[in-house]
Parts: structure tokens; C-alpha cells; sequence
């Protein structure tokens, strides 16, 4: 029960990491109601993107953290860890 719990949680990190990156493409407004909405999945996923960001250089202009850190999620931690 514990493990299924988890592997949903990391499950909607993963989601919440691809809506940043869908997001990043449509700047919205940021008073209006989805721009608060965006504000809140920024927070929510800076703290595992931005040290991975600062470790690993740009490549040209794009961001591979956030890449990377879904393959983390999903390879090491859902398949490996928890098994899910």
C-alpha cells in the first residue's frame, strides 16, 4: 500500500515536471488564474530541477534537466526502488 502510494506521488511529480516544460512554451499571464496555477508547479519542481540545472551544462538552447530528471524518476527510482 505504502509503495503504490509513492509510485503515484512520483508518478504526479513526473506530471507536474511536464506540465513546467508544456508551460514554458506558453508564457501565460502572471495575475491571472493560470499563471498562479504555473507559479505553484514552478515551486513544486524547482527544488529537484535547479541543482540538476546547475550540474549539467545547456545544450545550446535547451534544458535538459528536466529530462533528465524524469528519466531518474522513472527508470531508477519507479523501476529500481519501488518497483512499480
Amino acid at each position: 500500500m505504502i509503495r503504490e502510494l509513492l509510485c503515484q506521488l512520483v508518478s504526479f511529480y513526473v506530471l507536474l515536471i511536464i506540465i513546467r516544460v508544456i508551460s514554458s512554451w506558453f508564457p501565460a499571464n502572471p495575475n491571472g488564474p493560470f499563471g498562479q496555477i504555473i507559479r505553484l508547479v514552478f515551486r513544486a519542481t524547482d527544488p529537484v530541477l535547479l541543482p540538476v540545472r546547475r550540474a549539467v551544462p545547456f545544450a545550446g538552447p535547451l534544458d535538459l534537466s528536466p529530462i533528465i530528471v524524469v528519466l531518474f524518476l522513472n527508470i531508477v527510482v519507479q523501476q529500481f526502488i519501488l518497483g512499480c
